[in-house]
């Protein structure tokens, strides 16, 4: 008589927030896998549902609260983890139905909620979860996480008090699992943290044997040891550094983009370049020295894209620090930038600084932010007309009423979801996500790219 398998336990996920938190909802979908749960796309299939919170801001906690609010009307039983873990207190007087509230990368404590709400149907038959985990990515890009928490005290940031100070992963471990995601099928890793340059201060950089030699627990180290990766077709992987702060070792990093180990990119978080403000935000203030370093960045790796973020309207920003950053960001020529308009978070020493900035005039400065930098951005995407360079394919389109087939793609300089696209016509039948080719750019604007395969081009 044939065994019958019990049908397992199904759970929702609702993840919000930063690719951190995408990575700790990856983390606890793997493991709920493979204790036999089910995964379930829509509320109704789903016996309990998930809701990974963010916490950064105001802004994100209301998102927050009404992701948590329509998973209750939709489905009645719910769990609570992720940054607003902190404050269960305000969820559960908002929301008394919610079956449990967990903090951020608490997996344990998570998991053990989603078995205390909907126990696992226990079944030795089945092997529940692929090699490279359970992903909320596409199967080509993946997300790697290095460390946890951070040791800065920014004013305006209140990242310690939600996930504590700076926590770094072996190094070995963190290898293993590039090599098995790899090994998946991913070709481009995402490296991510709170302060990925400090990788390793909490351990002393202390040392791990990987593949018969010792490598320390170092931003340096990993990133060259990341770089000896292969591809299944024998090729490295994409290896994109985020969250890195200019420590003088970054410099360290340049030399294997130019050698083809790491791709040539960095997210750095700047947040602003006016002395005054760098100091109210309790950041380096060295942006004169920055400039520096960026110019040698290039003249050692002349593809290098560098991307940032920075703080708009911060208290105290008079019109001479905006003017200074308009003009520092004229000088630094960065390829990519994102701006955030100021805004207090509970918690955060700075909703006690003076000078607030009126919102209109946050307003008006982010706009000319905005302006200013997509104007530098043209200019640079200009530059890239006419090489030919190689891309990503993250989507190809159905063929349009000649057969022509389209597809969506990102160059090394463009990060997923928050940089630009590669717009590839005539891709050709056969080409699928995760395919790397090389296109020839024809055209540019502000943001984005359009080319052909090479193969495909008339020249």
């Amino acid at each position: 008589m044939a065994t019958k398998i019990p049908s397992p336990p199904k759970v929702g996920m609702v993840s919000l927030g930063c690719p951190k938190a995408l990575v700790d909802s990856e983390r606890i979908l793997t493991k709920l896998r493979s204790d036999g749960y089910q995964m379930s796309a829509d509320y109704s299939g789903a016996d309990v549902v998930l809701v990974n919170t963010c916490g950064f801001l105001d802004s994100a906690k209301e998102e927050s609260l009404e992701a948590i609010g329509e998973a209750i009307a939709e489905n009645g039983r719910v769990i609570v983890t992720g940054c607003m873990g902190n404050e269960a207190d305000l969820i559960r007087a908002k929301f008394p139905q919610v079956l449990a509230v967990t903090g951020a990368h608490q997996y344990e404590a998570v998991v053990n909620a989603v078995h205390d709400a909907s126990p696992p149907v226990p079944n030795a038959f089945v092997d529940l979860v692929p090699e490279g985990g359970l992903k909320l990515t596409p199967r080509h890009y993946s997300y790697v996480k290095i460390s946890e928490g951070c040791n800065h005290r920014c004013s305006f940031c209140i990242i310690p008090s939600l996930r504590g100070d700076l926590a770094s992963r072996r190094v070995d471990a963190v290898l293993r699992e590039a090599e098995k995601l790899v090994a998946a099928g991913t070709k481009e890793l995402l490296i991510i943290s709170q302060d990925t340059s400090a990788y390793g201060v909490d351990t002393r950089h202390e040392t791990r044997q990987w593949k018969g030699r010792e490598v320390r627990a170092h931003m340096t180290d990993l990133a060259r040891e990341l770089g000896q990766l292969r591809t299944g077709d024998g090729t490295p992987p994409w290896v994109r550094l985020h969250y890195v702060y200019p420590y003088p070792h970054v410099d360290q990093v340049i030399p294997l983009m130019a050698d083809g180990l790491l791709t040539p990119y960095l997210d750095i978080p700047f947040q602003h370049a006016s002395p005054n403000v760098l100091k109210a935000m309790k950041r380096p203030a060295n942006e004169a020295k920055v400039l520096d370093r960026i110019r040698n960045w290039r003249d050692i790796c002349p593809d290098i894209a560098i991307r940032s973020s920075f703080v708009i309207g911060f208290p105290g920003e008079t019109e001479a620090d905006f003017q200074y950053l308009l003009d520092w960001l004229d000088e630094a020529q960065l390829d990519r930038v994102g701006a955030f308009r100021f805004e207090p978070v509970e918690g955060a020493a700075a909703n006690a600084l003076p000078g607030a900035v009126p919102e209109e005039v946050k307003e008006e400065r982010y706009q000319r932010i905005m302006e200013r930098t997509a104007a530098i951005s043209a200019q640079k995407l200009a530059g890239k007309v006419g090489r030919a360079m190689p891309v990503i394919i993250d989507e190809v389109g159905e063929p349009d009423e000649d057969g022509s087939i389209g597809a969506t793609a990102r160059s090394q300089a463009d990060a997923p979801e928050i940089d630009g696209n590669v717009f590839l016509r005539d891709v050709g039948e056969g080409r699928q996500a995760g395919d790397v080719l090389t296109a020839l750019i024809e055209d540019a604007d502000e943001h984005d790219l359009y080319g052909v395969p090479r193969d495909s081009a008339s020249i």
